[in-house]
């Protein structure tokens, strides 16, 4: 997510009232996370409302008591006084304050997950889901479709996850596709990911094995990489026999490459040069 200054400003402040929110008693973090992310899709349908909301001319007042006439009886309170907060600051377009709103509805169901002692379990259930996409062609393609039915791909997904993953997945994967284009569905699921690992202060390594990796070389390989890198390491592991061997790891841009085909590769390069 990409936001100019005054969306970035924005978006700290609506945080710092989000934290508020759901540090009060009896506030449910996993609802107001599906209630925000309803109104992404509200503003996704409704062109000029999203550029009713986000117009930084009107005066922040009015724009507050538009938002709360429309969703009064449709989200709670606690939603609406962080939907308050967001409408009443000023943000660069209103693709930004949507963005705004995404980030928050995700990091109150993260929230939910985390006081549940889920969170561990959501992430890696959200790195399985992103490989399951992209391992299935197929698959990829019906998310990806940008002319098919926000409803159809909504019940594509509770078929593919529903009574297989933790709600929270199940939610936090759906919004993604609703609203990612074409390709930027994998993206938006790898960043997911990445969000569930820095709730935990940790850095993701996807790794790619020619086999299985036993419990004991998935530790030794986390140690080492939390030595590289600095910083403690998430593991996400798939298998890919094609490897022929040893192990592909990516930490953010950063590829090392140390399985027999990046060899094989790495020496036809260096015998074409």
């Amino acid at each position: 997510m990409t936001l100019h200054a005054a969306s970035r400003e924005s978006l700290g402040l609506a945080e710092n009232r989000l934290g508020e929110v759901l540090s009060d008693a009896g506030t449910d973090p996993a609802t107001v996370g599906e209630e925000l992310l309803s109104v992404v899709e509200l503003l996704g349908r409704e062109i000029g409302l999203r550029r009713a909301v986000a117009d930084g001319s009107a005066a922040a007042d009015s724009r507050q008591r538009l938002v709360r006439a429309l969703l009064e009886s449709k989200v709670s309170e606690p939603a609406l006084k962080v939907l308050d907060e967001v409408v009443g600051n000023r943000w660069s377009s209103p693709r930004e304050l949507m963005d705004g709103i995404q980030s928050l509805g995700r990091s109150a169901l993260l929230t939910s997950a985390e006081n549940t002692g889920n969170l561990d379990t959501v992430e890696d259930e959200l790195f399985r889901i992103s490989r399951t996409v992209a391992g299935s062609p197929d698959l990829e393609r019906a998310l990806a479709d940008q002319t098919a039915p926000a409803e159809a791909k909504r019940t594509l997904v509770h078929s593919l996850f529903a009574g297989k993953v933790d709600v929270v997945s199940e939610k936090l994967a759906e919004q993604v596709i609703l609203r990612s284009r074409g390709k930027d569905v994998l993206a938006g699921l790898d960043e997911l990911v990445r969000l569930a690992a820095d709730r935990r202060r940790r850095s993701v390594a996807y790794v790619t094995s020619a086999s299985e990796l036993s419990a004991e070389q998935q530790a030794q390989l986390t140690e080492k990489l939390t030595g590289i890198y600095g910083r403690q390491i998430a593991l996400h592991v798939e298998i890919d026999p094609a490897l022929g061997g040893g192990l592909v790891i990516r930490v953010g841009d950063e590829v090392i490459d140390g399985s027999a085909a990046g060899r094989i590769a790495a020496l036809r390069r260096q015998l074409a040069g």
